[in-house]
């Protein structure tokens, strides 16, 4: 008798391609209702609805009900590394169109991956951290230098507060497309979140990409001697 996990279960929910682009498109980290998932995943609302209870029933994603509206969002932080593991391991898709090349190449240039920065901006970003001896690769996770510590306390974050955080304080993470690491973990969060603030980064409508807005690029390269 087999008492393992039934991994063959999950590997085909995850293999249905329309559900395998309602979770990538979940990898924003935000909530999402059907109706905006199914614009994303290009099916009807209907076919959308069906795939989703097949992914609350395996528990990738939650579902929220606020009035009349659903709203959806993967379960946690651990079914988005894993979702984005699989991203790394996948073949990129065929471009048929320029529409598809074009969103393709937006996404490639900067994106959230479930709750941090990733694609060429995360890579760059956190290499600039590197450079500029804010934090240093080692092995699994990226170690805050003293220089670190000093700098993201006068960009406003408790460096403190985050360590205590029940995760990982910053998580080396594989791009999938940039096949580098970038900075993720509860720091890689904080860094995403005071970005947005400050309105140095912008998502782009209906896609979980993000741009740099012009006061992003001043900002960035007076504080992290990033190049644009």
């Amino acid at each position: 008798m087999n008492t393992s996990p039934n991994v063959a279960e999950v590997a085909s929910i995850l293999g249905e391609p329309s559900r395998s682009l309602i979770l990538t498109s979940l990898m924003d980290g935000r909530f999402h209702t059907a109706t905006e998932l199914a614009y994303m995943a290009g099916i009807k609302q209907q076919t959308a609805s069906f795939h989703l209870s097949k992914l609350m029933k395996a528990n990738l994603i939650v579902m929220e009900k606020h009035g009349r509206h659903r709203y959806y969002q993967i379960t946690d932080g651990e079914v988005a590394q894993i979702l984005e593991s699989f991203l790394t391991l996948s073949r990129p898709p065929e471009v048929r169109s320029l529409k598809q090349s074009n969103q393709m190449k937006t996404l490639k240039s900067g994106r959230t991956c479930y709750d941090h920065l990733a694609g060429e901006l995360g890579v760059s970003l956190t290499e600039s951290m590197v450079q500029e001896g804010l934090i240093e690769k080692a092995d699994k996770e990226f170690m805050v230098s003293s220089k670190g510590e000093k700098f993201f306390a006068e960009f406003g974050l408790d460096i403190s507060t985050l360590r205590e955080k029940r995760r990982s304080f910053s998580r080396v993470c594989l791009d999938w497309s940039e096949r580098q690491h970038h900075l993720a973990g509860a720091l890689g969060h904080a860094i995403a979140i005071k970005l947005f603030e400050m309105n140095w980064i912008e998502r782009i409508p209906s896609s979980r990409a993000v741009k740099v807005t012009e006061k992003g690029k001043e900002g960035l390269k007076k504080q992290f001697n990033m190049k644009f």
